[in-house]
């Protein structure tokens, strides 16, 4: 179990209550605890990001909005540089 969260912390020795972001992965449902209680204190804010459980082609299929004849061109393009990367040209 693994949870990325955004802190954001008031720096009290800032002149104009400035704030502090910082990134952590949470690895225990311990830890998340601790982070919530903070929260219920008001020491810190806790920003949840969403991580999206879906494939990236699944995310971005018909994104591109192509015609018929552009998608069929697009994929003979995606044919040929694969075959070239697989040469090592």
């Amino acid at each position: 179990m693994s949870h990325f969260i955004v802190l954001y912390l008031l720096d009290k020795d800032a002149k104009e209550n400035a704030m502090k972001t910082i990134t952590v992965r949470v690895n225990s449902d311990k830890a998340l605890k601790l982070l919530e209680d903070l929260e219920a204190l008001h020491l810190i804010q806790i920003i949840k990001k969403s991580v999206s459980k879906k494939r990236l082609s699944e995310k971005f299929a018909g994104s591109l909005h192509l015609s018929e004849k552009q998608y069929h061109e697009f994929q003979q393009y995606l044919e040929q540089s694969r075959g070239e990367w697989e040469r090592g040209i």
